[in-house]
C-alpha cells in the first residue's frame, strides 16, 4: 500500500464508521429476560462437548457451563481489547492528527472502548463472575504493547479479533442461542469487519517494509500470542460452576478433538492469511500447532 492507498482506505473506513455504528448502552435491551432452555454457547462449541464429563451433565448444567464459557470468552475479549486500545492510542500518538490514518485509529479506539463496556455489561447481566486471564498473562499483555510493532502488532490485533469474530458469526443466526448473545455478536461482527480490514491492510504494508530476517522475531511473537489465546479463552474455573474438578475438566477439554476443532475453525481464515504473509513458519510453527489452530 502506498501512503495514498492507506489514506484512501482510512477515509472509507471513517465514512463507514459514521454511517453504521452502535452504542450498546442504547442499542441493546439489557432489561430483556433471558430465555430458559436457550444456549449461550452452541453446544458443539463447548469445550467439553463429546466427552464423558459433558455427557454426565444434565441439560441444565450443560447450558450453565456454556453461560460461564461465554463469559470467559468475553473476559478474554476485554483483556485483548485493552491491549489493542493501547496499541491504537500509540499509533494515534505518533501519527499526524490531520491524516485519515490517525483519525481512523481514534475512531476504532472509540468502538473498542464501547465493545469493552458491552462485554462487561453482558457479564453483569448474566450474573456470573468474570474470568480474567491470570496475572502472568496480564503482565505479558502489558509488555506486548511495547514489544509488538509492525507485523507483530497488526498480527496480534488480528489474532485477538478474528478467532472470536468467526465463532460469533456462527452463533448470530442460530435461534437456539440467547437473543442477548446474538445481538452482542451482531454488533461486534459489524464493527470488527472494519477493524479486521484495517489491520490486514496495515499488516500487508508492514510486512513489505520488513527485512526477511526480521520476520523470524515476528513469527515467534505471533505464535506465542496464538498459544496464549488458546489457553485463556476458557478459564478452568468455569468448570466449578457445574461441580466439575477444574484440573480434570481442563485436561479433558485440551484433549477433546471437538474443542481442538473449534479452535481450528475459529482461526482457519487467519492462519491462511498469516501464512500467505510469511508470518507462520520457523521458529513459531510448533506453538501454532500446540494452540490447535494449525495441523
Amino acid at each position: 500500500m502506498t501512503t495514498t492507498d492507506q489514506e484512501r482506505l482510512a477515509d472509507r473506513l471513517l465514512r463507514s464508521t459514521a454511517a453504521r455504528n452502535y452504542d450498546p448502552a442504547v442499542d441493546i435491551d439489557w432489561s430483556a429476560p433471558l430465555i430458559d432452555g436457550l444456549s449461550y454457547v452452541l453446544p458443539h462449541r463447548c469445550s467439553l462437548y463429546g466427552t464423558d464429563l459433558y455427557r454426565q451433565l444434565s441439560a441444565e448444567q450443560q447450558i450453565e457451563l456454556g453461560k460461564h464459557e461465554i463469559v470467559s470468552v468475553a473476559s478474554t475479549g476485554i483483556f485483548l481489547e485493552s491491549v489493542l486500545m493501547r496499541m491504537l492510542a500509540r499509533l494515534a500518538y505518533w501519527g499526524d492528527p490531520v491524516s485519515r490514518h490517525a483519525q481512523y485509529a481514534l475512531a476504532e479506539l472509540g468502538e473498542e472502548t464501547r465493545h469493552t463496556i458491552m462485554f462487561a455489561r453482558m457479564i453483569e447481566r448474566l450474573g456470573t463472575p468474570s474470568y480474567p486471564p491470570p496475572k502472568s498473562i496480564l503482565r505479558l499483555g502489558d509488555m506486548l504493547t511495547g514489544m509488538a510493532h509492525g507485523p507483530s502488532m497488526w498480527g496480534a490485533i488480528l489474532i485477538g479479533e478474528e478467532v472470536i469474530d468467526r465463532l460469533q458469526r456462527e452463533i448470530v443466526s442460530d435461534e437456539s442461542a440467547q437473543p442477548l448473545i446474538r445481538m452482542i455478536s451482531r454488533i461486534h461482527i459489524v464493527e470488527e469487519a472494519r477493524h479486521v480490514g484495517f489491520a490486514r491492510a496495515e499488516l500487508t504494508r508492514s510486512v513489505a517494509r520488513t527485512p526477511r530476517f526480521a520476520l523470524i522475531y515476528h513469527r515467534l511473537v505471533l505464535a506465542r500470542i496464538a498459544f496464549i489465546l488458546s489457553r485463556t479463552l476458557v478459564n478452568p474455573r468455569v468448570y466449578e460452576a457445574v461441580g466439575l474438578d477444574p484440573r480434570q475438566a481442563r485436561r479433558a477439554a485440551l484433549a477433546n478433538p471437538h474443542y481442538r476443532a473449534t479452535l481450528k475453525y475459529g482461526a482457519v481464515k487467519l492462519v491462511e492469511f498469516l501464512t500467505e504473509a510469511g508470518l507462520i513458519g520457523h521458529p513459531g510453527r510448533y506453538l501454532w500447532r500446540r494452540s490447535f489452530m494449525l495441523d
